[in-house]
């Protein structure tokens, strides 16, 4: 008892031993104090250029804004008025063209078109030989005579109108005591084949259009005023620095807009960004204290970490399981020392590779690659992945290979750890095995050919019957002379046929009891029960009926050894659907289902007794007086050639034997029937 309560302590000890005394670090935490000063003095630096910095910032700010906003107030007048004078302009062709008000489509103008208050006279004003320049909308007449200043700044316009072939602008206009109203005249030009129409002219309020131009959203922030270029600012503020100029660009006119901001909003932003700086700043001082605090415990867990490392590394050194980490695109990342042994590469040389690796076949790599792919998306199933590895000096390793996801602190897949095990002599213990497993299979096959063999005799009777009485009619008839050569040919033909089925019934048998592959090929079983069962659908005394569908049902069989047992078990069903009180039926159908085709026979005979259900498929029995046993027996070996079966039940329909011959189907057509399936 006292050695066992003492087992627990010695252990502790015992791992204890592996946390090796950590050498002084008095020297390293003076540098790391140092380094902190340094960084607190850093950033008490930084708070004190951050003041400064924010006391510029806030004015650069903000005459930033105003003259991006005056900015914007310049392009939005420009676009406005630009697209005045494409209104005036299609004016100006409907003018020329002499179309009437009411043909006219209405203009859908831009906004200052549509603003009221904005035009306060149009209209077209032709040139030509003739006209006065003065005639014109009645109120261009009263600003040309109001004034001298008025009639040079109109003529002008017309002049700079036809000689560049673009809009002017004309203005301000004087009243006729030489005060300056806040109207101009625009003139858009119309030229017709290259020569001068005429002018279309619009005289505009500016302080009406400054009003629409200006959005409420803009005007609650700012004062916006009217200006021309010789005052250099509105009465009272020449000096101040927070107006801005927005340039009308009317050409002609030297006219801007006066943008004053009406409130200055203090920059918010960059206080709180003062304040979490601060916030910040506290917070790195406290760290600063507890880091200093941590500074041991931090050493304590190292030492425990590089202990349990220790543990692990010899774990891993001495388990015979080769162990390997790789991320998701396929790279080692670890390797131990028995998978190092296994493949013969140094961990050196594995760690860091991709895909393809240095101990797989070369003959394999391309499909290795595809297991790979499927293992990194996918991982394996409980029972693993059987792979062929190579061995660095050429023999083949036969692995099983695990993998388990390799997961971050925070559940993050970044790869897998395979377990890999050698089972190279579990495969070769198992391929012994398989080949002994051949060896009796071969023998059963002999058994088997035995039992053909007997039956194949009688089967050979009827070729080699109809061949001797082909050729004792033919030489009676060449004796006598009473067949001509073109009478010989048939008979020689049939002759042939019946020789080349002889020989082939015999290499098929040959070839089965010598283990060979029969010769198989992708047959459609309607087309074939129909070509093999032309001959019994001929005959009066029973019915043969072939319910086959139109759709192909294709199965992998030896065609001569598949038909064999088909005309066995269709001769079996004609003979006893005779035996019945009725006329005789025989119906042969295609089921499929499970990945198989099912030849199904059915009579309307007496049908298998029950006591005859299980040994029916033995050799040697027959319920027929002059049945020599044999037929379902063979029937039953050609079908377990193929990998199917032979079943026999009672016909739901005709009352009689059903027997069914079921065969495996082809890829394809299996795939095909999987999803029926799967649709139903």
């Amino acid at each position: 008892m006292t050695e066992s309560a003492s087992t627990p302590a010695d252990q502790s000890l015992d791992f204890a031993l592996l946390q090796q005394t950590m050498p002084s670090h008095a020297s390293r935490n003076r540098r790391a104090l140092l380094w902190l000063l340094g960084l607190l003095f850093l950033l008490l630096a930084s708070v004190v250029a951050l003041v400064l910095y924010l006391n510029t910032f806030e004015a650069d700010e903000e005459a930033r804004s105003r003259a991006s906003e005056a900015q914007w107030l310049e392009q939005s007048v420009q676009f406005h008025f630009r697209r005045l004078e494409d209104d005036l302009t299609l004016l100006a062709r409907q003018a020329v063209r002499g179309a009437a008000a009411s043909d006219a489509a209405p203009m859908q103008g831009g906004l200052l078109w549509r603003e009221a208050g904005v035009v306060l006279a149009h209209g077209w004003l032709a040139a030509g030989p003739g006209s006065d320049e003065t005639h014109g909308p009645e109120r261009w007449q009263r600003d040309w005579t109001a004034q001298a200043a008025n009639a040079q700044a109109l003529a002008s316009l017309q002049d700079t109108t036809r000689g560049l072939r673009r809009a002017a602008y004309a203005g301000l206009m004087q009243k006729p005591d030489a005060t300056l109203t806040d109207v101009v005249w625009l003139a858009v030009p119309f030229f017709d084949r290259g020569q001068f129409v005429g002018n279309y002219l619009a005289a505009l309020s500016l302080e009406r259009a400054t009003a629409a131009l200006v959005p409420t959203w803009f005007a609650q922030n700012h004062a916006v005023r009217l200006v021309t270029d010789e005052l250099q600012g509105p009465p009272g503020d020449t000096g101040d620095d927070k107006l801005y100029r927005a340039s009308m660009n009317l050409p002609g006119t030297d006219l801007f807009l006066a943008v004053t901001p009406l409130g200055v909003q203090p920059t918010t932003v960059p206080r709180i960004f003062f304040l979490v700086a601060l916030l910040f700043l506290s917070g790195m001082l406290i760290s600063l204290w507890a880091l200093r605090r941590d500074f041991v415990k931090r050493q304590q867990v190292q030492a425990l970490f590089q202990a349990q490392v220790a543990l692990r590394t010899a774990m891993e050194n001495s388990v015979t399981i080769g162990l390997r980490a790789w991320d998701r695109s396929g790279k080692i990342l670890y390797v131990n020392e028995s998978f190092c042994k296994m493949v013969g590469y140094g961990a050196a040389e594995l760690v860091g590779k991709s895909m393809p690796l240095p101990y797989w076949p070369a003959d394999q790599a391309d499909e290795l690659n595809l297991v790979h792919r499927d293992i990194i998306e996918q991982g394996t199933h409980e029972d693993g992945v059987e792979l062929q590895f190579q061995h660095r000096d050429g023999r083949l390793l036969d692995v099983l290979i695990h993998e388990a996801p390799l997961n971050t602190a925070n559940g993050e897949q970044v790869g897998w750890m395979s377990s890999v095990l050698d089972i190279s002599e579990r495969k070769r213990a198992e391929r012994l095995a398989t080949r002994q497993q051949e060896r009796l299979q071969a023998s059963g096959r002999l058994v088997a050919v035995g039992e053909v063999a007997s039956t194949l005799a009688h089967e050979l009777n009827q070729p080699l019957g109809a061949l001797s009485s082909f050729a004792n009619g033919l030489m009676n008839r060449l004796r006598s002379g009473r067949i001509t050569l073109a009478e010989v040919m048939p008979v020689v033909e049939r002759m042939e046929r019946l020789s080349d089925k002889a020989g082939h019934i015999i290499k098929r048998v040959n070839a089965f009891a010598r283990r060979r592959e029969m010769s198989r090929q992708r047959l459609d079983l309607a087309a074939f029960l129909r070509r093999t069962l032309l001959q019994h659908q001929t005959q009066r005394q029973v019915s043969l009926e072939l319910l086959l569908g139109p759709e192909p049902v294709w199965v992998e069989a030896d065609a001569l050894l598949l038909e064999h047992a088909v005309q066995n078990v269709v001769a079996n069903a004609l003979h006893w659907a005779q035996q019945g009180g009725a006329p005789g039926r025989v119906q042969v159908h295609i089921e499929t289902g499970e990945g198989m085709a099912g030849i199904v026979v059915g009579d309307n005979g007496p049908g298998v007794s029950e006591e005859h259900m299980e040994q029916i498929f033995g050799a040697f029995f027959s319920a027929s007086a002059d049945g020599m046993g044999m037929g379902l027996a063979i029937c039953r070996s050609v079908l377990e050639a193929h990998h199917g079966r032979i079943d026999v039940a009672r016909d739901g329909v005709l009352g009689g034997a059903c027997f069914t011959l079921w065969l495996p189907l082809s890829d394809a057509t299996a795939g095909a029937a999987q999803t029926q399936d799967n649709s139903a």
